[in-house]
C-alpha cells in the first residue's frame, strides 16, 4: 500500500511577455478505491486573476485558470500526495459468460458503452481488425484475459518504444506500420484493436513509477498513457501496453476519455507576435515512501528523464 508524492512541473517560455487565454488543467489524481487523494496543490505562476473547478463527463478533475497580466513565462506546478493499494492481474474476476471471448455486454451495461465500443479512426482495409484477430484462438474457446493479456504484451514485445516530444499522436495504422511509437501511440493502437474485437475501451492518462526495485516501467519523466477495457464482473480493467503489464500495479490514474486529445494535461492559448513561442518543458518526479515498502530504508527515487 504505497504512499506516492508526485511532482509534475510544466513550463512555457515566450521571447517577450504574451497575454494568455483561459487554460485547461487536469493533473489532479481521481478518487476511486485503489488510489485515495490525501494532499493535493496547484500553484501557476503568473497568478491566475481566478481559478475554478469542475468536473467534466467522465469524471475528471479540471482547473480552468484565467489570467489578467502578460509574462515571458508560464508556469504550472502541481504537488500530490496520493495512497494506492493498486490492482494486480490476480485481482481481476470475470462473470462466467465473458470469460471466453466472444461475448455479448448486457443489456443493462450495453447503452453506457457504446461509445466507447464505437471505432475513432478509418481502417479501410481493415489492418487493425486482421493484427487484433491475431490473437484470437482458432481451433477453440478463446479466453477473454488471456487474449486481452497476450495483446498487451505483443505491443510491448514487438514495437520499440521511441520517446517523442511533440505534439500529437500516430494513427493506429501508422504505429501498426513503423512498429514504433510512444506510450499514447500503443494506447490509440490498443483501444482501437480491442473495439474492433466488439470490447469497450477508454484511454488513460496518468503517472507511472516502479513499485519495487525489482520492476522497472518505462514512460516515466513526463505524463503516461495506458488502456481501460471493460471487463464484465471486474468494471474497468487496466492495460498498459508500454510496460506489458495488467492491472493498477504502478499506474496513477489522472484522466479518463473516450479519445486521446480528451484527456490533454494542459492546454489553452496566448496571444502574442508569430514565433514568440521559445520552449515548453514537462518534469515528472515520482517517490515511493519508505514506510510502505518493507525493508527499505529511504525512499525510492523514481525520477527517469523520459518523454512519452
Amino acid at each position: 500500500m504505497p504512499f506516492l508524492n508526485l511532482s509534475h512541473v510544466t513550463t512555457y517560455v515566450y521571447k517577450r511577455p504574451v497575454a494568455f487565454g483561459d487554460h485547461r488543467i487536469m493533473v489532479r489524481p481521481r478518487e476511486s478505491f485503489d488510489q485515495h487523494l490525501i494532499d493535493a496543490t496547484l500553484t501557476i505562476e503568473p497568478e491566475p486573476s481566478d481559478v475554478r473547478w469542475l468536473q467534466d463527463v467522465f469524471g475528471n478533475a479540471v482547473a480552468i485558470a484565467t489570467f489578467d497580466r502578460r509574462a515571458s513565462r508560464l508556469v504550472f506546478d502541481s504537488k500530490v500526495r496520493v495512497q494506492h493499494m493498486p490492482v494486480d492481474l490476480q485481482e481481476v474476476d470475470i462473470e462466467e459468460y465473458a470469460r471466453s471471448y466472444p461475448f455479448t455486454y448486457s443489456s443493462e451495461e450495453m447503452p453506457d458503452l457504446l461509445r466507447s465500443i464505437e471505432r475513432q479512426h478509418l481502417d479501410p482495409q481493415r489492418r487493425i481488425d486482421t493484427w487484433a484477430r491475431r490473437f484470437i484462438n482458432g481451433e477453440g474457446a478463446t479466453d477473454t484475459l488471456a487474449m486481452l493479456t497476450a495483446m498487451t504484451q505483443a505491443i510491448r514485445r514487438e514495437f520499440t518504444y521511441v520517446p517523442r516530444a511533440e505534439k500529437g499522436t500516430q494513427t493506429p495504422i501508422e504505429t501498426l506500420q513503423r512498429r514504433k511509437g510512444t506510450c499514447r501511440d500503443y494506447a490509440s493502437l490498443m483501444i482501437e484493436a480491442v473495439r474492433a474485437l466488439g470490447f469497450a475501451a477508454r484511454f488513460v492518462s496518468g503517472y507511472v513509477y516502479n513499485p519495487d526495485s525489482r520492476d522497472h516501467r518505462v514512460g516515466g519523466g513526463n505524463t503516461h498513457a495506458w488502456v481501460r477495457v471493460y471487463l464484465p464482473g471486474s468494471g474497468w480493467v487496466e492495460f498498459d501496453p508500454t510496460n506489458g503489464i495488467i492491472g493498477s500495479r504502478g499506474l496513477i490514474r489522472v484522466a479518463i476519455a473516450r479519445d486521446i486529445y480528451q484527456a490533454v494535461p494542459i492546454s489553452g492559448i496566448y496571444y502574442g507576435f508569430p514565433n514568440t513561442f521559445v520552449d515548453m518543458t514537462v518534469s515528472v518526479d515520482v517517490t515511493v515512501d519508505d514506510a510502505s515498502l518493507p525493508g527499505h530504508d529511504a525512499p525510492v527515487d523514481n525520477r527517469r528523464p523520459v518523454e512519452c
